[in-house]
């Protein structure tokens, strides 16, 4: 498994965005609506890897002061290839959240025994909420045809946490 540092929501924006996974699981696509984890709630994903220790979560306090953070949760984006994507919504990228993200690499990567996944390098990394994985091509239509898929979502991020895909546990930094 693997451990992130996630950007989080405030609850309005939280349930904007789970009111899109529940309008994908009523059209009949397996969306994170069905994901019934209490660790499963909308997110982004700022850096990753194979480990990352505990006391990343103290070197990464200092930024909580850069939240929270005004976002809009734009266009709809697939990921992947073949007969299966994944869906997700683009975190419009602001001058603010590319340099969060670029700092949370840099403190974060001492911390990483096998230093980060490539697609979270700054400048390789797309800010994204995830909707649905495995979705069936021939569901795309149905999918992007969903109003809530489409329109924007304004928003606010207001908080950090470190997820041990390991222990599959999280650790709220801060």
């Amino acid at each position: 498994m693997v451990h992130s540092v996630e950007l989080l929501f405030d609850e309005d924006t939280e349930a904007a965005v789970r009111a899109v996974w529940q309008d994908l699981a009523d059209a009949g696509i397996r969306s994170l609506a069905g994901h019934n984890s209490p660790t499963n709630r909308p997110h982004v994903t700022l850096t990753v890897a194979d480990d990352l220790d505990a006391a990343a979560d103290r070197a990464l306090r200092p930024l909580l002061d850069r939240l929270p953070l005004p976002c809009v949760i734009g266009a709809p984006m697939l990921f992947g290839s073949g007969r299966a994507l994944i869906l997700v919504r683009l975190l419009v990228p602001t001058a603010e959240l590319l340099e969060l993200q670029a700092q949370i690499y840099r403190l974060t990567r001492p911390y990483m025994p096998n230093g980060p996944l490539a697609h979270a390098d700054p400048g390789h990394w797309t800010p994204h909420v995830t909707l649905a994985r495995r979705v069936p091509t021939d569901l795309l239509g149905t999918a992007l045809g969903l109003r809530r898929v489409t329109r924007d979502i304004r928003g606010t991020a207001v908080a950090l946490r470190h997820w041990d895909g390991n222990a599959k546990v999280v650790h709220p930094i801060g």
